[in-house]
């Protein structure tokens, strides 16, 4: 469907609603009208069959004890990303930690310890989930998903905190990384598809942030128990690191399915029963409002029926549609990998050692407020995604992602007068790079590649995501530390011109997402022009929210 055709249709549609809007009665002001019942809506007409459907049913209201027990619902599900924040945030812990590295013998070159191959293993759990992601969250649903990735975690832990070996402390490691991943893609699948379009930026924009949740929770356990001058010193942060999958484990089965994917599987009454205890404030199965989404859910999972063959993922470059798709889920995975913050993250240890900090003690506890202040920065992001769209946050984290590396490397080189205030002023601008980042990218990670994806793809496309991501994880895990050692101030110059990259690629490949259904991003990518389409879809979005609000004042 071109953008042309859109523009046809939509001045086709208007005219016919000033022709009937005075009939008797009114009856376009029925959202049940503006269902076709013999041909697919366009996008024109989904946006006023859900404008009209949004005024006949608000939906429940955020202050409410609905309105509660769906937050309870979203804090389960972000348990999954609390674990995929607390394990580098961990790593980087006791790899400050002399006691640690005397238990396995694991020395330091050049002030970097070898440690490469230990936080590796984790990566290649990460990837080796991907088969399974693509195939267990269809099969079994997202919940069980969930459940079984957060059993493997804790597994996982249990063996890295009662390692005697490095031989077990490296199957922990291994395993670790595989539950984590495993449960984390089959979370934003679930909080994607039970979350309204109003809604869905903030709640997927939180499930990212707990990844800082995750790295304040193990960075504050690494600063007391990393005085002790036993092996509890680093064996107490990774037992902490299975609580939130403990938490996940012990509720999640406590949540409703989602429904879409219940839909898929052919229980429709028991979809539209939990649709309505989602989005309707009555509860109505009848709502205009639940009634619309059931008739775009059916529509899209009829005609796009998943590929019953799940080790294929050639559905996934099938149609120009899907190869856009399918670009803007690297697109996040390479500048949320790639932007600086895995250097930070990782390696926090070392740049301070590099800045002149070299007290583990001074070294934990700034790893502690690094993660405090940019949980402050995601959420931040996370509040306004839904009101600047998600452009925004990706260009205006990249330019400063950009300005902060540059200004590092400029405070961290070893040109011109040294002195303990230019390397404290260089520490400050890597704790605020940190900020604008998360800011930026953070909710941005979890959000974005879950909207584009349509349900037939999401599946799989999260698992292809997952493997690029933890591909380009490898970067950070296997060649920062020999570009550390070799290049030292001047990889903040790297990141810095890869950043102006990225501001490049957003700008000419992003398509807005912001106060679109999953369903209505169908219409978007099957346009001529995705961008610009998804871009005037999206001021019908806002208009028809003012609207909305607007009526329900008056």
């Amino acid at each position: 469907m071109s953008l042309t055709h859109q523009d046809k249709t939509e001045e086709v549609y208007v005219e016919d609603s000033k022709t009937h809007g005075n009939e008797k009665g009114s009856d376009s002001h029925d959202p049940k009208n503006l269902f076709p019942a013999n041909r697919r809506m366009t996008a024109v007409e989904k946006q006023e069959a859900l404008r009209l459907a949004e005024m006949a049913d608000p939906g429940i209201e955020t202050f409410s004890y609905r309105g509660f027990i769906l937050a309870l619902y979203v804090l389960c599900v972000c348990c999954c990303s609390g674990d995929n924040g607390m394990d580098p945030t961990v790593m980087s812990a006791i790899n400050s930690m002399t006691q640690f590295q005397s238990y396995f013998g694991i020395a330091s070159s050049a002030g970097v310890p070898k440690t490469g191959i230990v936080f590796g293993i984790y990566t290649i759990g990460n990837v080796c989930s991907v088969f399974p992601n693509a195939y267990l969250p269809d099969r079994i649903g997202r919940r069980w998903s969930m459940f079984v990735g957060n059993l493997v975690l804790i597994l996982g832990a249990m063996l890295t905190a009662n390692a005697t070996s490095m031989s077990m402390f490296m199957a922990g490691r291994f395993l670790t990384g595989f539950g984590c991943t495993f449960a984390a893609t089959s979370a934003k699948s679930y909080l994607a598809e039970i979350t309204s379009p109003s809604s869905r930026g903030r709640f997927m924009g939180l499930l990212n942030s707990f990844y800082y949740v995750g790295q304040i929770v193990a960075s504050g356990i690494a600063v007391p128990t990393g005085r002790y001058n036993n092996d509890y010193s680093w064996r107490a942060p990774l037992f902490v690191q299975g609580i939130p999958a403990i938490l996940n484990v012990a509720f999640v089965m406590f949540l409703p399915e989602s429904p879409r994917w219940l839909y898929s599987r052919g229980h429709t009454d028991r979809a539209a029963r939990i649709l309505a205890d989602l989005h309707s404030k009555e509860r109505d199965v009848n709502s205009p409002l639940i009634q619309l989404e059931l008739r775009e859910i059916e529509e899209v999972i009829s005609l796009n029926d998943a590929t019953k063959h799940w080790w294929d993922f050639r559905p996934l470059f099938f149609t120009a549609a899907s190869r856009y798709r399918i670009y803007l889920c690297i697109m996040v995975s390479v500048w949320g990998q790639l932007s600086g913050n895995g250097l930070i993250t990782y390696y926090l240890t070392v740049l301070l050692n590099q800045a002149g900090i070299t007290s583990p003690d001074r070294q934990r506890v700034l790893n502690f407020v690094n993660s405090i202040t940019s949980f402050v920065g995601a959420l931040s992001g996370t509040a306004i995604a839904d009101h600047v769209g998600r452009r925004f946050l990706m260009l205006f984290g990249s330019w400063c992602c950009a300005a902060g590396m540059s200004i590092v490397a400029g405070l961290l080189s070893n040109t011109g007068p040294q002195s303990v205030m230019r390397a404290n002023a260089g520490v400050s601008f890597i704790f605020l790079f940190m900020v604008f980042f998360s800011f930026g990218w953070t909710p941005i990670q979890a959000l974005y590649p879950t909207e584009v994806l349509s349900f037939e793809m999401r599946a799989k496309g999260l698992a292809f995501q997952t493997l690029i991501t933890q591909g380009v994880s490898c970067i950070n895990t296997f060649a920062l530390p020999s570009a550390l050692a070799a290049l030292s101030w001047k990889t903040y110059i790297i990141f810095a011109c890869w950043d102006v990259v990225g501001i490049v690629t957003v700008w000419f490949l992003a398509v807005e997402t912001k106060q679109l259904t999953l369903e209505e991003m169908d219409a978007v990518f099957e346009s001529d022009h995705p961008r610009k389409f998804a871009d005037q879809m999206s001021k019908e979005a806002r208009k028809r929210v003012k609207e909305d609000r607007a009526a329900r004042n008056a």
